[in-house]
């Protein structure tokens, strides 16, 4: 919105007027936040009508023919112009869908909020507070989200990378799986015991993006930790530790998990006779391929039995 805010009055009123239909409702989108007779224009254009509503300036007319026929409730509940009076007739709609969209208005205090009868799914992760997703950077945004009651506003908080460390250590203490996912996914500086809880969970290629770039995912000790671990999710852990030996790098490059295999595979650690014979199995010769330990001679000599021209 700042984009468009920041355009001259006549830079604005050319996108408005532009000959290409599509230029012209995309800027009306923008400029219908602050002028109801453009959101009224809008309304009448069903391709735009869900989002001037969700998003424009509304005349009470409108509104409440809105509510009367049932149309676009879903975006009319998110409206921030929405009347007052309105807002609590929705709050007790019998569409559940309406009654958690009006739940997440960003004007309600905690007490009312949590009046409201709403169910949370499982695995929804807030992206639709989009009141939160705009002020991300925002310390009071930040701070009215991350003390919230409501579960999806404190998902749509623990997106955000500059959570201050008070905020951070009370979503990490929060018992919900979403904010533990979002939190090790985004924060620089999540626990380490939210980072590990959070690889566990996702495993698989995630688990290993996350444990190769997040800066604070451990490293020492792992192997101790978790060379003989039940789940070999956790068993690849092991190859991280730099104090792992070549020996164990071995045993792990014949574990029953292909992806610790993989893992093991293509740790420098990794004897060479070994090395050798990863470079021939088929769901490891990627990663013994991409082993920096690997010698020129077999690179070269991989390259020829794959067929690949000098």
């Amino acid at each position: 919105m700042r984009a468009w805010e920041v355009l001259p009055l006549g830079e604005r009123s050319a996108l408005l007027a532009d000959p290409d239909p599509e230029v012209r409702r995309a800027a009306a989108l923008w400029e219908c936040r602050r002028d109801a007779r453009v959101t009224a224009e809008l309304l009448r254009d069903p391709k735009s009508a869900a989002e001037a509503l969700r998003r424009g300036f509304l005349l009470r007319a409108d509104a409440e023919r809105c509510v009367a026929e049932r149309t676009h409730l879903n975006s009319l509940a998110e409206n921030p112009s929405l009347p007052a009076d309105l807002v609590e007739r929705l709050a007790v709609d019998p569409d559940e869908a309406i009654r958690l969209a009006i739940s997440l208005r960003p004007e309600l205090d905690e007490t009312r909020r949590m009046e409201i009868d709403f169910t949370v799914g499982d695995l929804d992760r807030g992206d639709g507070v989009q009141w939160v997703r705009d002020g991300l950077a925002d310390p009071e945004v930040l701070r009215r989200a991350a003390t919230s009651a409501h579960p999806l506003i404190r998902r749509a908080a623990a997106r955000s990378p500059h959570l201050p460390p008070d905020l951070l250590s009370l979503l990490a203490h929060v018992e919900d799986p979403v904010v533990e996912n979002l939190l090790g996914i985004h924060h620089p500086d999540a626990p380490e015991k939210v980072l590990m809880r959070v690889y566990a969970r996702l495993g698989g290629t995630f688990s290993a993006w996350m444990a190769e770039t997040h800066p604070r995912f451990p490293r020492e000790g792992l192997a101790a930790r978790y060379a003989h671990h039940p789940d070999g999710n956790y068993r690849r852990l092991a190859v991280r530790d730099p104090a792992a030996t070549p020996e164990l790098i071995e045993r792990l490059s014949h574990d029953p998990v292909v992806w610790t295999r993989q893992a093991a595979a293509g740790d420098p650690r990794l004897p060479l006779h070994r090395l050798r014979e990863a470079l021939r199995v088929p769901e490891l010769a990627s990663s013994a391929g991409a082993n920096p330990a690997l010698p020129e001679e077999e690179m070269a000599a991989a390259l020829n039995r794959a067929g690949v021209p000098a």
